[in-house]
């Protein structure tokens, strides 16, 4: 397996970056492509892409790479969006703290993050990850109190990567 390697400088050479989050080319490479143009398309993941020097490339990648000069593990949308790759959008992260900052799932029977439905029991019950594990706050017969709870939790527990979406 071959590790992708591409510099700062090699970026910068290429694309220019723009306030909205996109990078445009600063030279064409053929003739499909003009200067100016927005790089990248959807990859069908929700993230924009594009190729380069023969690899495959995440834009938000690109874009954090062209303004810190690192290329981190992983990169984290702040705001949840793949497609808004605004710089001040971006953020180093690990992979628990990065799947941490997820909404809800869609197939929740409560719809909101963290809260669960015990059947034999009848409550509502709130648990969140922390550190590889999971940590229990309680069974409710309310849910809007389970709700609460599941926001306090979070909050406590995973800090500035907290996500209190409601179910995509």
């Amino acid at each position: 397996m071959t590790t992708k390697v591409i510099t700062q400088e090699r970026v910068k050479s290429l694309f220019d970056y723009r306030e909205d989050g996109n990078l445009v080319r600063r030279v064409q490479t053929s003739n499909r492509v003009k200067i100016g143009d927005v790089v990248g398309w959807g990859n069908g993941t929700g993230y924009m892409s594009v190729n380069l020097d023969g690899s495959h490339w995440l834009i938000h990648r690109l874009i954090y790479l062209y303004h810190h000069g690192v290329l981190p593990k992983v990169i984290d949308h702040i705001d949840g969006n793949p497609l808004n790759n605004k710089i001040e959008n971006l953020r180093e992260a690990t992979m628990e703290q990065n799947s941490l900052n997820q909404k809800g799932r869609k197939n929740s029977y409560s719809g909101i993050k963290n809260v669960y439905w015990h059947k034999r029991l009848k409550k509502w019950y709130v648990h969140v990850k922390r550190n590889k594990g999971i940590v229990h706050f309680g069974m409710f017969e309310d849910l809007e109190f389970a709700e609460l709870v599941s926001i306090m939790a979070r909050e406590k527990y995973h800090g500035q990567y907290a996500n209190h979406g409601a179910a995509a």
